[in-house]
């Protein structure tokens, strides 16, 4: 899973993506930390389609949501979102691999900003995801 040496921010991670119940539930996998990368995957399930049978727009972006949320979160400081926005680009529906890859985009002292790609097993972009957060210092 991790490209390198694990490091505590790596083992921050893991510890902050096992105690989500709401990933579990919906059988996420932390597929890949790198030092510029957090990617989550899944397999779409029969209870993840919509009745167009479709993947659900909310399981697309709860994904792309807990790429962002580890990502923010892993410097150490709390980052808490304030504007996400996901763009559906191509379908997927059922058995389809989903990854949902983070990448910081910006970051300054008090706001960071991530682009999150979600592609299907063939390599096709399926959603867009943007999300900015605000950081909380340590101390306040």
């Amino acid at each position: 899973m991790y490209a390198g040496v694990v490091t505590s921010r790596d083992q921050n991670i893991e510890r902050a993506f096992n105690s989500d119940p709401y990933v579990r539930a919906q059988g996420f996998l932390l597929t890949e930390v790198t030092d510029t990368e957090i990617t989550v995957s899944m397999i779409v399930r029969e209870d993840q389609v919509n009745f167009h049978g479709g993947t659900h727009g909310g399981v697309l972006f709860s994904l792309a949501d807990c790429a962002f949320s580890l990502a923010s979160n892993a410097h150490g400081d709390p980052a808490v979102a304030i504007d996400t926005h996901l763009a559906i680009t191509s379908p997927s529906g059922l058995g389809d691999e989903l990854t949902a890859t983070a990448h910081e985009m910006t970051r300054g002292r008090s706001l960071a900003t991530y682009r999150v790609d979600v592609t299907r097993g063939d390599g096709r972009i399926v959603g867009l995801f943007t999300g900015t957060v605000y950081i909380r210092s340590a101390g306040g």
